[in-house]
């Protein structure tokens, strides 16, 4: 594949054109993945669990069982970029930072800020004046590593921020960013959107993707293109690119594997689909994995078109029609069965969805499971052990193992009537 014409005299271009075509870049791996959206609302719902705890002073004094490392720990299992975005918020005793474990007057300032870009609807003066608010404190410790919370309630007004995204920026630009300021974080938020805006026909409005290119620049999957006009160094550039590319080839078993693991949860989430058709349940297929290729057709194939309208309506619908599975009794259109599969994704945003739906509707009696690879329910009650899945116990959400689920499906299927099958191979959580 040969680089656009207008790559020979704007090298970024080029850059960014053959980092899109690549199959192991940050924009196809991370920018693409279908599970990245899904974890927007359940993160977001994580922040807002900070800020109710703060400000009831049940928050705690230290990080680790903490809301916030829920949070922060979700977003640092995304893929690349966010990973170790944890490290930021992690408590050093001997440097005693971030000081928002110990200083209650900080824990406050840190609530209003996450609650203020929480509720201020995507206004770009509200979220900058709550940054600037923010660094007028001064708390120790807590500086731009925090844009990453912010990135998942305003998407196309923060750009994530780590140390690779501020050296691939500082390459790309010339420009000499410090971490640890927000004052620099702001000016190269400027440069970004300026940068965004310029290639914005190769990137996006969600300002993941440019930082994902910044990314890649900056860990050094990608040489940055020279400034200035020497001719020798931009051939050496290209040459550099052309090695990249090579290498992109060699890496194609890495990624094939993540899409092999793409490929088992689809597999898994068509086995509770037919299950539950062959047990007389609508089922519904979440809204961004409908069109998924399974068993010679889709995932969806067979499925409700549509939620009933109790659930089109109810106040979490938007993380409803994120459940992976869900059984839904044909006369009421009432939830019997709610699934979550998590292969190898964060075990906290399908608790969240579970929560959400048992919640949202207000309604009792339906079953919740997590389906998961038999090695992860040490992994599963690890996270339900956290105080912010306190409610869960209450709502008696049960696990499947894969290994359980495969060898009793196709018995369950022929012979079963109703959830009472499947609830006697899961396990209780509580």
């Amino acid at each position: 594949m040969s680089d656009p014409p207008s790559s020979t005299l704007d090298p970024v271009r080029g850059l960014l054109s053959r980092w899109r075509e690549d199959p192991s870049g940050t924009y196809r791996t991370w920018f693409l993945w279908e599970e990245r959206l899904k974890n927007f609302r359940s993160i977001r719902r994580g922040i807002s669990a900070v800020v109710a705890e703060i400000e009831a002073d049940t928050f705690g004094n230290v990080y680790k069982g903490s809301s916030l490392e829920t949070v922060v720990g979700s977003i640092a299992e995304q893929r690349q970029i966010f990973r170790g975005a944890d490290h930021a918020f992690l408590w050093k005793p001997k440097l005693r930072i971030p000081d928002i474990y110990e200083n209650r007057s900080n824990q406050l300032a840190f609530a209003r800020f996450l609650q203020t870009c929480a509720c201020c609807a995507g206004e770009e003066t509200q979220v900058i004046g709550a940054i600037q608010a923010l660094d007028r404190t001064a708390i120790k410790g807590l500086g731009p590593a925090a844009a990453n919370l912010l990135y998942f309630l305003h998407p196309t007004v923060i750009p994530p921020f780590n140390t690779a995204i501020v050296k691939g920026y500082n390459a790309l630009t010339g420009a000499k960013v410090k971490l640890g300021r927000w004052n620099e974080y702001l000016a190269m938020r400027r440069g970004i959107l300026e940068l965004n805006a310029k290639y914005r026909d190769l990137l996006s409005n969600d300002l993941g993707a440019i930082a994902g290119a910044l990314f890649d620049v900056g860990s050094g999957r990608y040489p940055p293109p020279p400034r200035g006009s020497d001719d020798a160094a931009l051939a050496r550039w290209k040459a550099d690119l052309a090695q990249v590319r090579a290498e992109s080839d060699r890496a194609n078993r890495a990624i094939q594997a993540a899409r092999d693991e793409d490929r088992t949860h689809t597999e898994i989430q068509g086995w509770l689909r037919d299950l539950g058709i062959a047990l007389g349940f609508g089922v519904w297929i979440a809204s961004n994995d409908r069109n998924r290729p399974c068993g010679g057709g889709h995932l969806a194939d067979g499925c409700l078109a549509r939620l009933p309208d109790a659930l089109e309506h109810a106040p979490a619908a938007e993380t409803i029609r994120l459940i992976d599975v869900l059984w839904l009794e044909p006369a009421t259109g009432r939830v019997a069965a709610a699934f979550e599969v998590e292969h190898t994704t964060s075990i906290y945003s399908g608790i969240v969805r579970m929560l959400d739906l048992a919640l949202g509707l207000g309604q009792a009696g339906q079953s919740l499971f997590l389906v998961a690879p038999d090695a992860r329910e040490a992994d599963v009650r690890d996270q339900l052990k956290r105080p912010a899945f306190s409610r869960v116990i209450d709502l008696n959400v049960r696990f499947i193992a894969y290994g359980e689920l495969a060898k009793h499906r196709e018995a369950i299927a022929r012979f079963g009537q109703g959830i009472k099958p499947v609830e006697a191979i899961a396990r209780r959580l509580s």
